[in-house]
């Protein structure tokens, strides 16, 4: 995770994009990050992955919501509970590439003689139905795909 802070940070000096890192460790700790949040003006909210985000999804995306704050997640589950957009690997691609694994080590293949691979198809969800209740317009110009093997998909979750 320290890299990935490291990264977004260069990303965000590059772009004049003040980042404030919030972490978020219990429940206990939600009310504090908000009212940081709120208390700084904050313009954007970036999610990442980790066990207290996908134990209290609702609690973070009805914040969001709420305070009319664009959200990115780092997959569809939180999109799926009512987040705004999500960008990520596809879970199902990863699942499929996984059983190819499975199948070569039940032919004899010794598991660490496979390569680790990473996800290869990704996909940017944006939940319509948010953005119309956040009062965000999305252009047409996003709906079509990015690349080979990634995909944006339009959800009315």
């Amino acid at each position: 995770m320290p890299r990935l802070l490291a990264e977004m940070k260069v990303t965000a000096d590059g772009l004049r994009i003040v980042l404030q890192f919030l972490e978020v460790r219990s429940s206990d700790d939600f009310d504090l990050a908000f009212s940081s949040i709120k208390k700084e003006d904050a313009r954007a909210l970036i999610v990442l992955r980790n066990v207290i985000t996908y134990t209290h999804p609702k609690r973070i995306v009805d914040f969001a919501v709420k305070s009319k704050l664009p959200a990115m997640y780092p997959d569809r589950v939180l999109v799926d509970a009512g987040g705004l957009m999500s960008y990520g690997p596809n879970f199902l691609d990863m699942i499929r590439r996984g059983a190819t694994y499975v199948d070569k080590i039940l032919k004899g293949a010794k598991p660490g003689d496979l390569p680790v691979e990473q996800p290869t198809k990704f996909e940017f969800v944006i939940n319509l139905k948010t953005a119309k209740q956040m009062g965000l317009t999305i252009p047409p110009s996003v709906s079509g795909a990015s690349g080979q093997g990634n995909q944006v998909i339009l959800a009315d979750a």
